[in-house]
């Protein structure tokens, strides 16, 4: 990689249904002097992309119909994929929301970095800005903390550039805007780096931008597959690992550890799902597995494990264990068990247990959304007034 990086790289650029503002971003990503340009037409029906891009040195690959975001990349990447020379894919919009002029921002971690993702960190204190914007940004990142442990700060970003030879073998199902939530995950489990790279962005009025993001349909697509990917990763099933990774700490330096525990996903919301899942697994009657259990759910899904089990001391014997056998008693026979004896409490032990199930599958999940948001807010509470403190 002693190369310029520039002559290594393909841009891609998907385009739907945007005449109005295409021509000019290939134009632009013409002059930062690429390797190539791949613009890839999703089906447009609103002009012929031959004739628009006439004249233009690129290259041009077509669907006959829509197939969504992620399979029209798909297709740049089998193109780029059979050319050795080319090493980065690097993708922009073709709305005009990304800035071309910034491709040479991401150079200096294409060199120091080869075996990451480069991920175009929008600046969101321009005019213009989608409030949803904001707020899906903040979604998709938290849930990028969830599965893979790792903080990017604008994972919802399209404006990327992803190693050609590292990508090429993982593996996704999704076909749309998923695609792009899809592939930094997998890519995070394989053990490749991300590394954020300040850029631009501009937000057209309401009347003139043209988005092709269905709020209905793309947000259930990316939350089906956030579920496809929070379930996988509970799945205790080793994974190929393309890059090879090194732990943030040393086991045989314990003070280097609990500090690591102490930060790990210690933000307000991080934080508050750590204390809802410990809840959730304390309730349940997994008699002398708690901590276990608790831990596991911790390192797949990567909360703060020091959180998570000690929030369980909250929920010992025997009041909650009580509290669910007196629910589930109610819900079987309609009035609450007020006979404590032999009888009760060791021949029908079975049926005890069956009661704390039956109790805790309702009190489980209303402890874990109390607990939850009680620890929100207490930790945004606590942060407000070290703000204040700190002025």
């Amino acid at each position: 990689m002693n190369q310029d990086p520039l002559s290594q790289t393909g841009i891609v650029i998907c385009v739907y249904n945007n005449a109005g503002t295409l021509r000019s971003v290939v134009e632009r990503a013409l002059q930062q002097h690429c390797r190539e340009v791949v613009v890839v037409d999703d089906g447009c029906t609103d002009c012929n992309i031959s004739e628009l891009l006439a004249g233009l040195q690129i290259t041009l690959l077509r669907h006959e119909k829509n197939l969504g975001k992620g399979v029209a990349i798909q297709t740049a990447l089998r193109y780029l994929s059979g050319k050795p020379e080319i090493y980065w894919m690097l993708t922009l919009d073709a709305d005009g929301q990304h800035f071309p002029e910034d491709i040479p921002a991401f150079i200096p971690e294409m060199q120091k970095d080869p075996l990451s993702i480069l991920i175009g960190c929008r600046d969101f204190t321009q005019k213009n800005i989608p409030e949803r914007s904001i707020k899906g940004r903040k979604i998709a990142n938290f849930w990028m903390k969830i599965e893979t442990g790792k903080t990017v700060g604008d994972c919802q970003s399209g404006f990327r550039a992803y190693p050609l030879p590292l990508i090429t073998q993982l593996h996704c199902i999704a076909t749309r805007y998923d695609w792009e939530t899809e592939i930094i995950v997998r890519a995070a489990w394989a053990g490749l780096r991300f590394h954020d790279v300040p850029i631009r962005v501009e937000y057209f009025t309401p009347e003139t931008r043209v988005s092709h993001f269905r709020p209905g349909r793309d947000n259930v697509l990316i939350s089906l597959i956030h579920a496809r990917l929070v379930g996988e990763r509970l799945l205790p099933i080793p994974r190929k690992k393309l890059v090879k990774q090194e732990l943030p700490f040393s086991i045989f330096r314990p003070r280097e550890l609990f500090s690591y525990l102490l930060k790990e996903n210690c933000t307000a919301e991080g934080l508050a799902i750590s204390a809802a899942v410990g809840t959730f697994c304390a309730v349940l009657p997994l008699i002398g597995c708690h901590t276990p259990v608790i831990l596991f759910f911790s390192l797949r899904l990567h909360l703060n494990k020091i959180m998570a089990i000690a929030i369980q001391n909250l929920f010992m014997p025997p009041f909650s264990p009580f509290l669910c056998i007196e629910l589930g008693y109610y819900l079987r026979y309609g009035r609450f068990l007020t006979e404590f004896s032999w009888k009760t409490a060791g021949e029908e032990l079975h049926l005890r247990i069956f009661e704390w199930l039956l109790g805790s599958l309702i009190l489980a999940p209303f402890w874990s959304i109390v607990t939850g948001l009680l620890t929100y807010v207490s930790v945004k509470t606590i942060l407000r007034f070290r703000k204040k403190e700190n002025c």
